[in-house]
């Protein structure tokens, strides 16, 4: 049985303090792209070296769970979808996909709102897709012509989509983090989707009204000529979304469709020039790609040390600390949310986190008296108000590619994630006091 060490976190504290450090550091020096003197990839390595210099068993075994989480399912399937959708974005820019939409998109929606519709339609898709990943990938190249085509800044507007992909996937259904959170707590979905709702909804409105305020200046010129056939790539990537279609199936009919309208509108578009389009966008995703491999084998060599068994060992005596009757309900919902969401700074999973946190959670909600469909909610809103924050995290790093930015400067940008935070805090602090019954009839999860 692995025994909690605290030790254990210690190399993801050596690779934020070489990442983020030495980025402030160049950045207080004056010099431009500060963040990318020394990349990410980079910087993990140390970390990396130190996670298994301090971890137990002989080298193989410790080289070997580290391979074992650089294979994990859920980090291959993001670097399948880092790859399609930098192809997706490579191939449908080249045929003049994003000129098309952004000029179709500014004809028809007034300046005003341009950002809270992107905000809108972010969520709707992110919704209909139960994934913030292939939302990013869809709608981000999106949010980047939006940018160049009036004078709102890049980073709004990329951290607007963030936020709505963030959105969509906390209330989808079909969400791997309501999956995750609705079967660890024994819950039914749509009783979680309405505890979700009415802390979520308040933070969408927040957020839009103050997007509505940063973009009620914006200068929108005369849009450009547009061939609707152009759009089409996108318009069929988001239909096929809403259907419900793999997310992996979606960005490779996406680069095939963009393909066939390059090829039949522009006589200059030929196989060659696809496959080196195609090419172009795996090599964006380069870095990503790379970091996501290798958090990913830092983050099961942390969970072997003992690192997170630690970590909800110390959340777990923090409830305990004065008794059920001192504390109730409210320091049971706080730990709950504290618990998720250091976690989720350390595995950069949402998903994950909540499963880690699942079995801690459900106890702590017995313990102190909290609804389980509130323990569930919670577990979901934490970690992605978290992941939506995260630089290191998947969908601020497949954003920030897309955009050509640094991830950190990314983050003071993404105001719905910091708003849907502080509304889970204030919901627990102004929670009624009164119990509620904890054993209650264990309904049926439904099928995602």
């Amino acid at each position: 049985m692995t025994k909690p060490s605290a030790l254990a976190l210690l190399p993801l504290a050596v690779f934020l303090a070489l990442f983020v450090g030495t980025g402030l550091w160049f950045q207080a020096q004056g010099v431009e792209f500060a963040f990318y003197q020394v990349s990410a990839p980079v910087a993990i390595l140390p970390a990396i070296a130190l996670a298994i210099w301090l971890a137990r068993g002989s080298l193989n075994e410790r080289i070997e769970t580290f391979v074992r989480g650089v294979g994990d399912h859920t980090i291959v399937t993001m670097v399948l979808i880092y790859l399609l959708a930098g192809g997706f974005a490579s191939v449908a820019k080249a045929v003049g996909g994003v000129d098309a939409t952004v000029n179709f998109g500014l004809s028809v929606i007034p300046p005003a709102m341009v950002l809270p519709g992107l905000f809108v339609i972010t969520a709707f898709v992110a919704t209909a897709m139960g994934t913030s990943m292939g939302t990013v990938a869809a709608i981000a190249p999106i949010a980047v012509g939006v940018a160049d085509a009036t004078d709102l800044p890049l980073l709004l507007t990329v951290g607007t989509v963030v936020g709505g992909a963030m959105f969509g996937d906390n209330l989808s259904i079909i969400s791997d983090t309501t999956i995750a959170a609705t079967r660890t707590q024994n819950v039914d979905m749509r009783d979680k989707f309405r505890m979700n709702f009415r802390i979520a909804l308040p933070a969408a409105l927040l957020a839009m009204i103050w997007l509505y305020s940063q973009s009620s200046t914006a200068v929108v010129e005369a849009p450009g000529d547009y061939e609707l056939l152009r759009v089409l790539p996108y318009v069929a990537v988001l239909t096929m979304a809403i259907l419900g279609v793999n997310v992996l199936l979606v960005l490779f009919a996406g680069i095939l469709l963009a393909g066939a309208v390059g090829l039949g509108l522009q006589p200059d578009y030929t196989l060659v020039s696809l496959s080196k389009d195609v090419y172009a966008g795996y090599t964006n995703m380069q870095e990503i790609l790379i970091l996501s491999l290798l958090i990913g084998g830092l983050g099961a060599m942390m969970k072997s040390g003992g690192g997170l068994i630690w970590l909800a060992g110390v959340i777990d005596r923090i409830t305990r600390l004065g008794g059920r009757e001192a504390h109730g309900p409210r320091t049971g919902e706080l730990s709950i949310g504290l618990a998720v969401a250091a976690t989720n700074v350390c595995v950069a999973n949402n998903t994950v986190a909540i499963l880690l946190n699942g079995e801690l959670a459900k106890d702590i909600a017995a313990r102190y008296g909290v609804d389980p469909r509130r323990s569930a909610s919670l577990l979901d809103i934490f970690s992605c108000a978290v992941q939506g924050l995260l630089p290191w995290g998947a969908q601020i790093l497949l954003a920030s590619s897309l955009a050509k930015v640094s991830p950190l400067s990314l983050v003071a940008s993404i105001q719905y994630c910091w708003l849907l935070g502080l509304a889970a805090l204030v919901s627990i602090f102004l929670r009624r006091a009164k119990r509620v019954r904890t054993q209650q009839p264990v309904t049926a999860v439904e099928s995602s």
